[in-house]
């Protein structure tokens, strides 16, 4: 028999007030966040794309992230059900999404700007807002994130 696949949701610690956790109100905040925890974390791989569920609350305060997916060099299957699973499950009144492209160019990919366009009707169906989708690319690089949203792809 196989072993069973375990989900790891990363929590902000639990110790912390609801008002000190970090503001994921802009793609600045998310990138910071991204360069901070997901980076360190130990299923974090520079090497191969990485897609991460970042969880908000309703003031728009991060409470954890989840990297729901790992790719290859330069793709990445990513898909509603894994995206909005842990988003359900920690019970986020909103998510970011965000993503790596190890070649360090975060200018996005026409698949990247699909996959967008399909979590955001997903989240509609939920209830759970898809704030953003960022794609995080070299932090020396002249962009060193791409917001979506900014690029104008989410629809108003």
């Amino acid at each position: 028999m196989t072993p069973t696949a375990e989900f790891k949701l990363v929590p902000m610690r639990e110790t912390a007030p609801p008002q000190t956790r970090p503001l994921g109100d802009t793609p600045e905040a998310i990138a910071d966040y991204w360069r901070q925890q997901v980076e360190t974390s130990p299923n974090y791989s520079h090497t191969t794309e990485q897609a991460a569920v970042i969880m908000l609350n309703t003031r728009r305060r991060i409470t954890g992230h989840v990297i729901a997916a790992t790719g290859t060099l330069d793709t990445i299957l990513i898909h509603p059900r894994e995206i909005y699973h842990a988003a359900i499950l920690s019970n986020a009144a909103a998510i970011v999404l965000a993503h790596n492209h190890p070649s360090g160019d975060a200018t996005p990919s026409e698949a990247d700007i699909k996959v967008t366009r399909d979590l955001i009707r997903a989240g509609q169906l939920l209830k759970i807002e898809m704030l953003d989708s960022i794609v995080i690319g070299h932090p020396a690089a002249t962009q060193p994130f791409v917001s979506l949203r900014a690029q104008g792809y989410f629809y108003s």
